[in-house]
């Protein structure tokens, strides 16, 4: 059982959670956990009798193991950084800070910055005190972007953020030591307009109205690298050479036209990674298939190897992982039991054999995949992460097809897909709004539909080209710029800051749009402005903020199409993050 123990042990909760929810997957968890307690001493019944090929897969591996078993992922976790900071621009909205520890961490930062008179500035009650939060996500490389979250205090009387913006803001990571707050190294800078939520009212919703988040408005200054650390009674050397070696035989790129590995063995503890070009919009999958790796397998062992790994992918409860094993060995070798795994009568093989290949570069991935993504939730972010880091202009073509269909998040999943593909493809590059957000407007078929980001970054996209607003209308487009249109046929719009400005456009959405923007809008007051249009029935187009695939979806087997999916529960990944394509952090 110690060997059984040890195989268990190395699952992901990927793998574990990819069994299907029948009576099946009830007997099987009932052997996983029966196994677990005899590897931790504690004995109880054998339900079933270890198969031929389960023993000799251990055997296998016990004689050439995997990068998995010998070792531990490093930096898969994401860096939590903070700040005390300021917010500007607000419409009396803000308060003057009472004496605190944070108060004073802001006078000393303002201090230092050189900023005259800053008590007179806290006082304002244009200003906030505010806390800043961010999260840098696993493989984030110096001047990459990520979304910062921002809040006043639990005692503060300021009534709202709306309208604000975050002052440039220092990120570090911190920490409490004897009673004080600590800080760290400088790991990011963030500025930037604040998202509050459209619908939150001050009075109403005070603790929404509140806090609120600055798209894309951290910048990280610092690269984080990924590892793999080896379990402190295997190092040495000469493994942490093996392992090097073994990576780089299945994953490497060309620099300057010369061939260079992922990996590079740093100590008889240590091996760096560098993320394959593949999988920089899933990082996570690319670990998994690296810990996937045999180290020192000769031929005659992969070969057999790769017999059980056909049956086994062929069987939904042990699919997954033979998938990732099959994509770990790569090479033509492995295409054939993929290819015979998407035509399997089971949903879970289909996909997961499709998934695999679309890695592998293979073009008859599309098809299920392209499938699943319309149809099947609980599969979508993945096959979507997996249809955009394929070369193949079949992928193309389908995410394209994907942009008309019904539901509002696969049509933005398909949108996404491509600009991780082909940021520059005419279809998709958007117009850059004074740098405020960036505007897309796709001509394709379908109901009309707009969509706004609320992470990631500020981003507007406008699926089919026309949208119109009914009139009569009056609508907000944050604390200072009014919308109204009465009759007529035009629409005012006007901002009632120190000076009057006003704009006469028609009903076009655009142009509406393009004159905020104009008299000084940002991306917030925008989203507001189309939020409350459409609560108020002026737009009729359909209006969708953040329809982001998710993961931890329940497997719907009827294959229907459905407008907006929300089912959750037990589904593909539950504890596996959405690949950084689709990460709302």
């Amino acid at each position: 059982m110690e060997t059984l123990g040890r195989e268990i042990q190395t699952l992901d909760a990927m793998e574990i959670t990819s069994m299907k929810s029948d009576l099946g997957l009830r007997v099987r968890i009932t052997v996983t956990i029966v196994a677990l307690s005899a590897y931790g001493g504690c004995m109880g019944p054998i339900l079933r009798q270890q198969s031929p090929e389960v023993a000799v897969e251990e055997e296998t591996e016990a004689e050439n193991p995997l990068v998995g078993s010998v070792t531990q992922p490093y930096g898969l976790t994401y860096v939590k950084v903070e700040a005390v900071a300021l917010v500007t621009g607000l419409s009396g909205t803000g308060e003057d800070p009472p004496p605190s520890p944070q108060r004073a961490a802001l006078l000393s930062e303002m201090n230092r910055r050189g900023i005259e008179r800053p008590n007179e500035i806290l006082a304002s009650p244009n200003t906030a005190l505010v806390l800043v939060r961010g999260f840098l996500r696993p493989g984030i490389r110096e001047g990459d972007r990520f979304d910062v979250e921002v809040r006043t205090p639990s005692r503060s009387n300021s009534t709202s953020l709306r309208g604000g913006s975050l002052l440039e803001t220092r990120l570090t990571e911190t920490a409490v030591l004897g009673e004080q707050l600590r800080k760290g190294h400088l790991l990011g800078v963030a500025h930037g307009p604040i998202l509050v939520d459209p619908s939150a009212d001050e009075t109403e919703d005070s603790a929404l109205a509140r806090q609120g988040r600055v798209l894309g408005g951290g910048i990280t200054n610092k690269s984080r690298n990924l590892g793999l650390v080896i379990n402190s009674e295997r190092q040495s050397i000469r493994l942490s050479q093996a392992i090097g070696k073994a990576v780089n035989n299945r994953f490497y790129s060309y620099v300057e036209g010369q061939q260079r590995g992922m990996a590079t063995p740093k100590t008889d503890e240590f091996i760096e990674l560098d993320i394959h070009p593949r999988y920089k919009d899933n990082v996570g999958r690319f670990m998994r298939v690296v810990r996937n790796i045999a180290v020192n397998e000769s031929p005659a062992d992969q070969q057999a190897r790769l017999k059980l790994l056909e049956q086994q992918l062929l069987d939904p409860v042990t699919a997954a992982t033979a998938a990732l094993r099959l994509e770990a060995i790569g090479g033509d070798q492995v295409r054939e039991a993929l290819l015979a795994g998407i035509k399997s009568e089971d949903p879970e093989v289909r996909f997961y054999s499709a998934e695999a290949l679309a890695y592998l570069d293979v073009t008859e991935a599309v098809e299920p995949l392209a499938q699943v993504a319309r149809e099947e939730p609980a599969f979508r972010v993945h096959a979507f992460a997996a249809l955009s880091a394929m070369d193949d202009g079949a992928a193309y073509e389908a995410l394209r097809e994907l942009l008309s269909v019904k539901s509002a998040e696969t049509r933005y999943g398909a949108f996404r897909s491509m600009t991780a593909m082909t940021p520059n493809d005419s279809l998709l590059v958007g117009e850059d709004m004074s740098g405020k957000f960036t505007f897309h407007r796709l001509d394709v078929s379908g109901d009309p539909m707009i969509h706004a980001t609320s992470s990631h970054r500020p981003e507007l996209v406008f699926f089919g080209l026309e949208h119109k607003l009914k009139l009569p209308l009056v609508l907000d487009a944050g604390p200072k710029i009014l919308v109204n249109g009465l009759s007529g046929g035009q629409i005012k719009v006007s901002n009632f800051g120190e000076t009057t400005q006003q704009r006469i456009v028609s009903t076009d959405v655009e142009e509406v749009i393009r004159a905020i923007v104009d008299l000084g809008g940002t991306y917030p007051d925008v989203v507001q402005m189309l939020q409350q249009a459409k609560q108020s029935g002026a737009l009729e187009s359909r209006f969708r903020i953040n329809a982001l695939p998710e993961v931890g979806r329940e497997l719907v087997r009827s294959g229907t199409e459905s407008e907006d999916d929300t089912e959750q529960s037990t589904g593909y990944g539950v504890e596996t993050p959405a690949p950084e394509l689709f990460g709302k952090k």
